[in-house]
């Protein structure tokens, strides 16, 4: 059983207050690196100190500005590898490139596997991360991947809120599975959103299946990037009569001008996760945060004492 002292923690550029956060709730200092630029942009990493037998866990999501946060994630694995790490397990709450994961059109590339293949020719000996945007990503690695669930903890919060009379609403009907998971902890009903398009080039149509009518609804996907999926959502759901509009979601991306299509929105409150590190300046009254770092630090210390990690997906 590896002991508690081998554990090194280490963050990069993307999201630093959750390593922080989590770096306290293990009471494991930050290891000490850095990351600068050569003159023409590369980027060079320094540890500054020792990691030779330690086992490393590396804070790193892969958001905005992705290719950046993503590099930097896989020169500091080679260069734990070459400073005889004894293992390197990298802590992904938010996992880029998730959404090409199979070829949905001729010549595509499959997007989601070559950042697999890259993360572990670099070196990666586990991969630790929350709420896939396509869960068999899972099968594109040939080493552990633990991946973690946000909708418990968006549950929880909608619990302790005692909102009454709920419907738990899926945006599409590729977010069933996730709506259902949260209806059962909430023990509520589901509806979902059904989207058609008649022929090509026509307006998209969309219908509302369960009921709903004069009842608090709250809307779940894993990722809110535009806010789209979530806005046209709750235009469907006004018309159909719904009492308040709550939203969550895993990971906060809100590419622009996802903030102000909320703040315009019929969406009461926005709540999810700080998986991804969000700004001050996209910060509105209508958004609530929920942390992740408890969650990731439970799963941490069961990985370094050998401990099962399943009890944590529920």
């Amino acid at each position: 059983m590896s002991s508690k002292s081998d554990m090194k923690l280490f963050t990069l550029n993307s999201n630093a207050p959750l390593a922080r956060e989590i770096s306290e709730i293990l009471e494991v200092p930050l290891g000490k690196s850095s990351v600068v630029r050569f003159s023409d942009g590369e980027i060079q990493i320094n540890i500054e100190e020792s990691v030779r037998g330690a086992d490393i866990y590396l804070i790193q999501s892969t958001s905005q500005p992705v290719n950046e946060h993503l590099m930097e994630l896989l020169i500091m694995i080679d260069a734990m590898k070459r400073a005889s790490a004894r293992t390197i397990n990298v802590v992904i709450p938010y996992y880029g490139y998730a959404r090409q994961d199979r070829k949905a059109r001729p010549r595509e590339p499959i997007t989601a596997k070559l950042i697999a293949n890259l993360l572990e020719d670099a070196g990666v000996s586990r991969v630790v991360t929350l709420d896939l945007h396509a869960p068999q990503i899972q099968g594109f690695f040939d080493i552990p991947v633990d991946q973690l669930l946000g909708v418990p903890i968006l549950a929880e919060y909608y619990k302790e809120q005692g909102i009454e009379d709920v419907v738990v609403v899926a945006p599409d009907t590729s977010g069933l599975s996730r709506a259902r998971r949260m209806a059962n902890i909430l023990d509520a009903p589901i509806a979902f959103i059904d989207k058609r398009r008649p022929e090509p080039h026509a307006a998209e149509v969309m219908n509302v299946v369960g009921s709903i009518e004069g009842r608090n609804v709250i809307i779940v996907d894993d990722m809110i990037d535009t806010a789209e999926t979530i806005i046209q959502a709750a235009s469907a759901l006004t018309e159909s009569g719904v009492k308040n509009i709550y939203a969550c979601g895993t990971h906060a991306v809100l590419s622009d001008p996802a903030v102000t299509k909320i703040e315009n929105s019929p969406v009461k409150e926005l709540v999810f996760t700080n998986s991804v590190y969000l700004p001050e300046e996209k910060k509105i009254d209508k958004m609530k945060t929920l942390s992740v770092g408890p969650l990731l630090a439970d799963a941490l210390l069961r990985v370094q004492h050998e401990v099962s990690v399943s009890a944590l997906f529920n």
